[in-house]
């Protein structure tokens, strides 16, 4: 993608004002820092700096003292340390497979009695929450999060090497037999020597004992619900992902992997992607800043390709829970209700790709110039009709997560029978699931 973003940044409005609430709030506006720790990648930083600096503008007194924290998994590891240290933030952005552990903990406010003060969201409000991201703040049908953005997973393709393979650039695969199809006719020894030096796929197997474990199994997902399948059963007495539709799914996974001989592949995906040595990807719109920076490859986002079942993807948003330690919640609760209007959602996703929380940001003509000169963006945005909501789990969600990671590290790099794979992960998976709460 090489158009310029400008044009549809600049013509983004923020008229935001809000009220005092009284003397008390008053004084604290004279000088109040609040701790806000997240896990947003390098190419969202910015964006998150500029949202901060909006923020303090139009709110004078409060200051957000933002700290990076590398990957989700650190975060989490390092909140359950600071509340038992009584360090806590004020505020966390937080995956909400982490939520548990700090509902249990008592650690982070129940958002009702936000929702319902002075400041809180009407039930229009939070009915124009997109559904399946007000479910991932939940544990336990309470609500602890409210998404600060919303994540989806797409393909990303390079026209450029569809062309010299001698596919059409403006037809991306849609559907399972496509990808296939493509992804071997775009593997290619291109220098004559023997090795593949040209993916038409990546692949997303990392090891499961490593942090990108949770990303492996995200990206696997889709093609689980594609092919017909559910994670979990309803009552959560029993994981079905080794159902028929789980095993048709990583038995694709694995044909992809073998037929392009993946074991011999070892570059990080956006660096192969970049170097023009992989030709599609999945990836999430967090990393369309990255993106936009490629000037001599031509690229373009396109739906994850349809399964069996029709098509599918996740939608996701990692949330903002206010901790109990805090000495401000009524000001973290602000800075939390600014972040979801929507002339701040749309102004956020335009510069940092991230997708809008709300319906109505849908509707605001700033927002659909940007879309109209943004095809990347758009492409996401016009995905998230098929997003879902990943099936609720309330206990052990990381554990069964590291199961199901087994299994298809098992599978694909060590050669095991999907079906096999699937059925061990599953009875480990459905032993925790028995254990006393």
């Amino acid at each position: 993608m090489r158009r310029s973003l400008a044009g549809c940044l600049a013509g983004t409005l923020l008229l935001l004002l809000f009220c005092s609430c009284g003397e008390k709030v008053k004084e604290q506006r004279g000088g109040v820092t609040l701790t806000f720790w997240h896990s947003f990648v390098a190419s969202t930083r910015p964006a998150l700096e500029e949202l901060i600096q909006r923020f303090e503008a139009e709110n004078p007194g409060l200051h957000i003292k933002a700290q990076y924290i590398p990957t989700g998994d650190a975060l989490s590891q390092k909140l359950i340390t600071a509340v038992q240290s009584r360090t806590a933030p004020d505020i966390s952005w937080i995956h909400s497979d982490y939520i548990q552990h700090l509902a249990e903990a008592r650690a982070i406010f129940p958002l009702k009695s936000f929702l319902e003060g002075p400041e809180g969201l009407s039930a229009q409000e939070l009915a124009d929450i997109f559904p399946p991201l007000l479910r991932a703040g939940e544990w336990r049908d309470t609500l602890y999060a409210l998404p600060m953005e919303a994540t989806s997973l797409a393909l990303l393709y390079n026209r450029d090497l569809f062309r010299a393979a001698g596919l059409d650039p403006d037809h991306p695969p849609s559907n399972w037999d496509e990808l296939y199809r493509y992804a071997m006719q775009l593997t290619r020894d291109r220098d004559g020597d023997g090795k593949i030096d040209q993916y038409g796929f990546y692949v997303p197997v990392f090891p499961a004992s490593g942090a990108l474990s949770i990303w492996m199994v995200l990206q696997w997902t889709p093609f689980l619900w594609q092919a017909g399948g559910e994670f979990i059963n309803p009552e959560q007495t029993q994981v079905r992902f080794n159902s028929p539709a789980g095993v048709q799914a990583l038995s694709l996974w694995k044909r992809l992997y073998d037929g392009m001989d993946f074991k011999t592949f070892s570059l990080a995906h956006d660096m192969a992607f970049f170097s023009q040595r992989l030709a599609m990807v999945m990836d999430g719109p967090w990393n369309l800043p990255r993106y936009r920076q490629l000037r001599n490859v031509e690229w373009a986002v396109a739906p994850l390709p349809a399964g069996p079942a029709g098509a599918a993807t996740y939608l996701e948003g990692e949330g903002l829970a206010i901790f109990k330690q805090t000495r401000y919640p009524r000001e973290a609760w602000r800075f939390i209700r600014w972040i979801l209007q929507p002339e701040i959602q749309a102004y956020f996703s335009q510069q940092s790709g991230y997708l809008p929380v709300r319906r109505s940001v849908l509707q605001l003509p700033a927002y659909q110039t940007c879309l109209q000169a943004d095809a990347p963006l758009r492409a996401f945005v016009m995905q998230m009709q098929a997003g879902r909501a990943r099936e609720a789990i309330d206990y052990y969600r990381v554990e069964i997560n590291q199961t199901l990671a087994e299994a298809v590290e098992k599978s694909l790099a060590g050669g095991l029978d999907p079906q096999i794979a699937l059925d061990a992960a599953a009875a480990r998976a459905n032993a925790l699931l028995q254990k006393p709460h």
